[in-house]
């Protein structure tokens, strides 16, 4: 069993096809996502046009109701900070969401299940299962 918190690249690729997330887990790991993933689901649910907004909504819906959501907590708080600082230092910016992401994981010790290496690739203490 594996603690991993899905990033939305591979919630988005798993509305498009059904196997992307059954190749990257199985049934007894424990999975959760970043409350900024959550975030990111709802706001493609809003940008979408009419005529995807009722699937995509229901697919959201379907996520937000059965993978738990991990809080932007003091000790997530801590390890963002790290994780800022280390990319700063080292003149390799990442995106402010994906950070987010990697300190969740940190944080509450999950592996990072991201279709998109690159965002995660050398972050101090981020695992990644791409």
């Amino acid at each position: 069993m594996a603690r991993l918190i899905l990033d939305s690249s591979v919630l988005i690729a798993s509305e498009r096809s059904s196997r992307t997330l059954d190749r990257l887990m199985s049934d007894d790991d424990d999975v959760a996502i970043a409350a900024i993933t959550a975030a990111e689901l709802l706001v493609g649910v809003n940008l979408a046009d009419g005529r995807h907004r009722d699937r995509r909504s229901a697919f959201v819906r379907s996520v937000l109701e059965t993978i738990p959501v991990e809080n932007y907590d003091l000790a997530v708080a801590q390890a963002h900070a790290d994780l800022l600082a280390a990319v700063k230092k080292a003149g390799q910016p990442r995106g402010a969401h994906d950070l987010i992401i990697g300190a969740t994981a940190v944080a509450t010790h999950r592996i990072v299940v991201s279709t998109d290496r690159r965002a995660f690739a050398e972050l101090p203490g981020v695992q990644l299962r791409a």
